[in-house]
């Protein structure tokens, strides 16, 4: 870049980071993926190479159908990797792995199923005692305010609490990894606001380790503490984005003009993801 304001700002600096090799968690390396359809190969992931540390949370962004939900059913080993590697606590990744937690766009709630019961399924599916983990669901729906609706069913909850039970389902195993594919993307946009809020509160207290797939930049940027930009399809990742922004969170931290600059700065590297994927397939 030849912005001048590039050595004045420290985040100004879309090179990749690096974290100490010792905290790192998760491994991204040389990471590929296509689908070989009738009418040929699709390469939905072109290259993906990024080092994760333990407890960082991380938002991806970029343009629609650039990847980003394939490279987190990568990580979350629901999609095979065509080439490369990806490793999880210096180990090969091989599969879903039960310490990980997820929560997709679609809630997925069990219809027939109480909110608790909904809560505690994953705890069922994997044969756990479920007796050890229901005081933890209950905790972790009055924290989310819905205390008062464990005995409901999803037909009876609005779409916000609805994601707010999904969000404690991806808790309730005490996941060392959270994987996040645009959660709240079907929200309305006071209920989406509350949800990140939550959601930077519930981390504060959990602290875990996180992939957070969004369209939003300023969603991208108030929640995360780094962010990964990918170009169109085949997709690289071309900007690892170490955000100055501490934790506690406040919500007035986008208010800020540090917060909009960051926000600008994103948007012109996704523009520019354009340009490089556009120019790449002309090549």
């Amino acid at each position: 870049m030849n912005d001048p304001q590039a050595h004045a700002i420290p985040w100004l600096n879309p090179q990749p980071v690096a974290p100490d090799r010792n905290a790192v968690y998760l491994s991204l390396r040389h990471t590929r993926k296509v689908y070989q359809t009738r009418s040929g190969d699709i390469e939905a992931v072109g290259l993906a190479d990024c080092d994760i540390a333990a407890g960082e949370f991380v938002s991806i962004l970029g343009p629609s159908g650039c990847g980003k939900s394939t490279l987190l059913s990568m990580v979350g080993g629901l999609e095979s990797v065509t080439e490369g590697e990806i490793h999880v606590e210096g180990a090969r990744l091989s599969g879903p792995r039960r310490d990980f937690g997820y929560i997709f766009q679609d809630p997925t709630l069990l219809p027939w199923k109480t909110v608790l019961d909904n809560v505690l399924f994953p705890i069922r599916t994997q044969k756990r005692p479920v007796d050890q983990y229901e005081p933890e669901a209950h905790r972790l729906l009055e924290m989310v305010g819905l205390g008062e609706f464990k005995s409901k069913r999803p037909r009876e909850l609005s779409g916000g609490m609805r994601q707010r039970v999904a969000l404690c389902r991806g808790l309730i195993n005490d996941p060392k990894l959270l994987l996040m594919d645009e959660p709240f993307s079907a929200l309305d946009a006071i209920s989406r606001d509350d949800m990140n809020l939550l959601l930077v509160n519930l981390w504060d207290r959990y602290h875990k380790t996180a992939l957070f797939v969004t369209h939003s930049i300023r969603e991208a940027v108030f929640l995360a503490d780094r962010v990964l930009v990918m170009t169109a399809r085949p997709s690289r990742i071309v900007a690892d984005l170490r955000l100055p922004f501490g934790r506690p969170r406040d919500v007035t931290v986008q208010d800020t003009p540090e917060f909009n600059q960051i926000c600008a700065f994103l948007r012109e590297q996704i523009q520019a993801g354009y340009a490089r994927a556009a120019a790449a397939q002309d090549a």
